[in-house]
Parts: C-alpha cells; sequence; structure tokens
C-alpha cells in the first residue's frame, strides 16, 4: 500500500512537469536585447612626445582599420563594449598593442593613448656559402627574434627594417649548415644602417666559437699597452682607474678582473657539462684576442703575467696564437712553444712577431685546458705590451724619446705604430657609475658608448685621473708637484688620420676652482717627429661671469671655468682647435695638463666631450 502511494506521487510529479514544459514551448521566445554599442578613441605619439600621423589601428572584431590624423588622433564608433585588442603599426615604429575591457568604457567612450618607439633603423647584409668558394647562398634563415626573420635571396642579402638601435644577435640557419650567430652592437649602426660584413656559412672554427668571419671583424689593439688589474703597482703606472684592458670586448669564455690583473680561466662549471669537456692542448678554452698592426716598432710582444693555485707539477698551460687573415686558408698558428705557469710572482714573457711585420693580423692569448674533469686554472694578466724590444719589470714602453718632449713616455716607436681610429666623436661621461670595487661593468660600457677613455689611450706619467665622476673624466697634477711647463702630468693620446671637412677638434670641458686656472695643452705629433703646439679660440660657458681663457708662451693654455656638469653642459667651457695645417697626414694628438703655478693643489682638468668635424 505504502509502494503504491509512492508511485502515485512520483507519477504526480511527472506529469505536471510535462503540463509546465508543454506551457513553457508553447510560449514565444523573448526578444532579444539589444548589444551595447560604444566608442574607442585615443591619441598616438611617439617616444618623443610628438603625435603620429597615418598610424593603422586595428580593432579585435571590427571590420577594417582606421589610420590617425595630423594630430595623432583616432575614433572608431559603433564597437560592442566588450574586451578587445587594439593593434598599432607604422613603418619606421615598433609595433605595439593593447587591450580594452568592458570597464574601460566611461558613458560609452574608451580612450586609448599610446606611445610608439620610433624605430627606423636596419640591419642590412650578405650571407655567403663557405662550402662552395663564398658564392652567395639563398634560403638562409636569418632571424634576431623569436617572431623577426627573414630569408636571403638569391643574391644572398637580407635586411631588417625599423629596429630599435640597440644590441642583437643575428641567427643564422640552413639544413645542411651549421647555425651561426653574430651579435650587433649599438657602435656598429651608422647613420641608423648597421652593414654587416659578408657572412660565411659552413666556416670552420679557427679559434674556438669563431670563424674566420668573425675573426674579419675582431676589435682593434690601436695601443701598444694595456694594462689590467687594480693594485697600484708602480703607482700611477699601475692602478684601478688605469686599468683600461678591462674595456675590452675580445673575451672568448670565463674571465674576471682581479686586484692582481685580468684573468682568463678554464670554464669548470659542472652543471653546464664543463667536467665533460676533453683535454685539448690545441685550442684554447678561454682567450682574449684583437687585431693588431706589427711594424718594426712593436715587433716584440711581451706578456706580464701570474697565476693562482698551480704548482710546478700542476701549472697553468697557456699561449699566445696568431692568426693572419691575409692567407688561402688562415689557421691559428701557436708562437713559439706552449707556455707553463706556476708563479704567483710576476713574470715577463716574450713573444717575437718578427714574421708579421707589415701585417695586420689577430693575436689571442688564452689557456688550454690539460685534462678532463674538475678541472681548473687562471692566467693573470697584467700587461700586453708591444716594442721594439722586450718590456720588462714595470717599465714603460722602451724605445726613442721625441725631441721636445723628453719625459712623456711617448716614444717614436708608440707614434709611427699607433693605429688610427675613427671615432670622431667622445662622450667623457660614464654612462655606468663605477669605483675601484665595482668598474668592470663601467669599462665595459665604454666602446659603445664611444668613451674617451676606450678610443684614446690614457698616459698617467705622475698622477692617476678620476674616470668616473658625473662631469666627465678628470685628469689632474699632484697637489705638491713642483711648476712645469714642459712635461704633462698626465695626458690622454690618439692617432687620426687628418683630412679635409675632418679638421676642427672642439673640447668641452671644465676646472674646479674659481681662483687657481689649470694649465693645459694639445700638440700633434706627425709620424716624422715634427711637434707642434696647437692652441685653441676659448668661449667661456653660457652665463658664466668668473672665467679666465689665456695662451701661455703659445704652448699652453690657462684657464678658469668652474661651472658645468650633466644638467648644465652649456656652462661648459669650449677650445676649438684648427688642425688643417696636418690635412693629408696622420697625426698623433696628446691632450695633457701640467703644473702651472705652485698652488699646493691638485690642478684639474675635467673633460666632457671631444668632437672632430
Amino acid at each position: 500500500m505504502k509502494i503504491s502511494k509512492i508511485s502515485s506521487l512520483i507519477a504526480g510529479f511527472f506529469a505536471v512537469c510535462a503540463m509546465t514544459a508543454g506551457l513553457s514551448a508553447c510560449q514565444e521566445d523573448p526578444t532579444p536585447q539589444p548589444e551595447s554599442k560604444g566608442t574607442i578613441q585615443g591619441t598616438v605619439v611617439d617616444n618623443l612626445e610628438n603625435p603620429v600621423e597615418g598610424v593603422t589601428v586595428e580593432i579585435s572584431d571590427v571590420e577594417g582599420t582606421v589610420t590617425t590624423a595630423a594630430d595623432g588622433t583616432f575614433k572608431v564608433e559603433n564597437v560592442s563594449i566588450d574586451r578587445h585588442t587594439i593593434k598599432f603599426t607604422k613603418s619606421g615604429y615598433l609595433e605595439a598593442s593593447t587591450s580594452v575591457s568592458a570597464a574601460k568604457f566611461v558613458d560609452g567612450v574608451a580612450t586609448v593613448n599610446v606611445t610608439l618607439q620610433i624605430a627606423n633603423a636596419k640591419i642590412s647584409g650578405r650571407v655567403l656559402d663557405a662550402q662552395a668558394e663564398n658564392t652567395p647562398l639563398a634560403g638562409v634563415l636569418v632571424s634576431i627574434s623569436e617572431t623577426r626573420n627573414v630569408t636571403t635571396g638569391e643574391d644572398g642579402t637580407y635586411l631588417f627594417e625599423d629596429l630599435l638601435i640597440q644590441d642583437y644577435t643575428l641567427t643564422f640557419t640552413k639544413q645542411g649548415y651549421p647555425t651561426a650567430t653574430k651579435t650587433i652592437a649599438p657602435s656598429d649602426f651608422v647613420d641608423g644602417v648597421a652593414q654587416i660584413a659578408d657572412f660565411g656559412m659552413g666556416a670552420s672554427e679557427i679559434l674556438r666559437g669563431l670563424t674566420i668571419n668573425e675573426l674579419k671583424n675582431a676589435e682593434k689593439w690601436y695601443y701598444n699597452a694595456y694594462r689590467g688589474g687594480r693594485n697600484g703597482d708602480d703607482y700611477p703606472h699601475f692602478d684601478w682607474s688605469t686599468d683600461f684592458m678591462c674595456t675590452l670586448h675580445g673575451f672568448v669564455g670565463w674571465w674576471e678582473e682581479q686586484n692582481e690583473g685580468t684573468t682568463i680561466q678554464i670554464r669548470n662549471r659542472q652543471e653546464d657539462g664543463d667536467w665533460e669537456r676533453p683535454a685539448d692542448d690545441k685550442m684554447f678554452d678561454s682567450y682574449l684576442y684583437g687585431s693588431k698592426k706589427i711594424t718594426e716598432d712593436n715587433k716584440i710582444l711581451t706578456i706580464k703575467a701570474r697565476t693562482h693555485a698551480a704548482s710546478a707539477e700542476a701549472p697553468c698551460h697557456w699561449g699566445v696564437m696568431v692568426v693572419d687573415l691575409s692567407e688561402a686558408n688562415p689557421t691559428a698558428v701557436l708562437v713559439g712553444d706552449k707556455k707553463t705557469l706556476a708563479s704567483e710572482s710576476y713574470t715577463d714573457i716574450d713573444f717575437d712577431l718578427s714574421a708579421y711585420v707589415g701585417k695586420e693580423i689577430i693575436i689571442a692569448i688564452g689557456t688550454f685546458r690539460m685534462e678532463t674533469g674538475d678541472y681548473w686554472k687562471q692566467l693573470v694578466l697584467r700587461r700586453i705590451a708591444f716594442g721594439p724590444e722586450s718590456t720588462k719589470e714595470w717599465n714603460w714602453l722602451s724605445g726613442t724619446e721625441i725631441p721636445g718632449l723628453e719625459g712623456w713616455k711617448l716614444t717614436q716607436e708608440m707614434v709611427r705604430s699607433t693605429m688610427p681610429i675613427a671615432q670622431t666623436t667622445l662622450t667623457a661621461v660614464s654612462a655606468v657609475g663605477g669605483s675601484r670595487d665595482n668598474y668592470r661593468d663601467a669599462y665595459q660600457s665604454w666602446k659603445d658608448a664611444g668613451h674617451l677613455g676606450y678610443w684614446w689611450s690614457f698616459m698617467p706619467v705622475k698622477k692617476d685621473p678620476e674616470p668616473f665622476p658625473s662631469e666627465g673624466f678628470v685628469i689632474k697634477t699632484r697637489h705638491d708637484a713642483s711648476v712645469d711647463l714642459t712635461k704633462p702630468e698626465a695626458y690622454f693620446y690618439a692617432k687620426y688620420a687628418i683630412a679635409a671637412g675632418a679638421d676642427k677638434l672642439t673640447l668641452k670641458a671644465r676646472n674646479f676652482s674659481s681662483t687657481n686656472p689649470t694649465y693645459f695643452g694639445l700638440v700633434a705629433i706627425t709620424e716624422d717627429m715634427t711637434v707642434t703646439p696647437v692652441i685653441p679660440t676659448f668661449t667661456a660657458g653660457e652665463g658664466v661671469e668668473n672665467y679666465l681663457g689665456e695662451a701661455v708662451g703659445g704652448q699652453l693654455f690657462k684657464f678658469i671655468n668652474e661651472d658645468g656638469g650633466q644638467g648644465n653642459p652649456e656652462k661648459y667651457a669650449t677650445f676649438e682647435y684648427d688642425l688643417s695645417a696636418f690635412d693629408g697626414k696622420n697625426v698623433v694628438l696628446a691632450l695633457g695638463v701640467v703644473k702651472g703655478e705652485d698652488s699646493g693643489n691638485e690642478d684639474k682638468l675635467c673633460i666632457y666631450s671631444i668632437t672632430l668635424n
């Protein structure tokens, strides 16, 4: 009886449900609600805050596109009030995108303002088949990111446009060829274009990680001496503030700056698989390399080095290799024998490069991995020196003094064999700050920034400099030095090929005293050892009231111009030098500060910039 009653209840329930469903089905469908519509509008400017006309604006789920007006504005009406992705594109600018949600619409209007990065730089080049006598190679995929790539045409050329001037890594990929890469730095862009030298696919390594293509673009060692480390041995000749080996970029593998020197190390990180690397006494594991013109004046290379944690039984194995790119099939040739070093005392080791006189060659200084497994050694470089003979102890480069420049430590051999530079726009303000305890990153930034400290060589004859003040690079005298108008306490020098249209040098500088003038001079030294002081025209900084500027004895200039700084560059004094008398000649320019008065103070020349145009 109970079961029957429950069954009746269930049946009744379903009957009611059926009737309800039937009634619902008979009713008319409700009228659809109209979709809410709104407007998306905004303004597009560039990173200089200028409006950008002609930008294509594409909104997801909206047919067609619009372009910005002359004032950078755009408006799209009748857009669903919903989430949309908006893309902004124009040639010469980086693509940008953003999104709006329904909540972004206020009274039916969503306002979107966008800044586009100006990107009108280009990278172009050509890929050659190193396996087929360097004929153009088509079909190579050249990439600069996961989303940006092009394919070489029949002539092997490729082109990237609408780029920022910044670091890039080009990756070259083609089936049947090993994948290769090439790095691009901001300094490679000239007038917004990085024209890359022909790149050969399939070329074999000459030095570890480097084929002939990379070696053709090797960093030049313009000068005959590079110092490493931050100890004050033979101060001020060797000091942290004069450690300009650290400015070089030709390091491959492991390296670091130590008090004792710039250190080339064996790679030994187990998690990177270094312990499984086979022993190799033919190819460097880590090394420093550069391109150097060898002459009778600099044919002897002397390396001052030491090591750490080595012994006679387990020394550091190292050497010097040369690559002569003028050969039909260049190879890395060991100069002399492979060296061993186990001493923690500095040792001077000579390498005779006489066989390469008259050639510009690649020189590499590196360490060999002699064992598989947990194997680590290091070579500490205190100095790399090129001269007509060996450079021993803590001595300056050997050679013949220049008549009229006795005591300058600048020899006739250095003048003749210094390589000309082409960098004509130089800043002396370091973009990266540094100190004795933290300067590697600062020094490493100098090359790409066009910094004076990389492109010109510094000579601390009697006094160290201040390389990192925010106002510029400060060269100075000792406070207790005797008055001497013939010998600089410190100076910079560089060689230029002077030519018409690029023979006016402009120096911007300041001092740090309103009462004690700074005495300094610029001399031009031709390769026949003619020494010519050049006297500038002087213009005080804008609005500077307390200033002095006058020539001294036809050879020097003394000035007071205390104002100037990164925030007010117009207040630096301006010195203009006419070098037209040297058109058509290679000339070493030396800019130095002397002790002009017995003031009891350090007399400082704070260099802000140098330009040659």
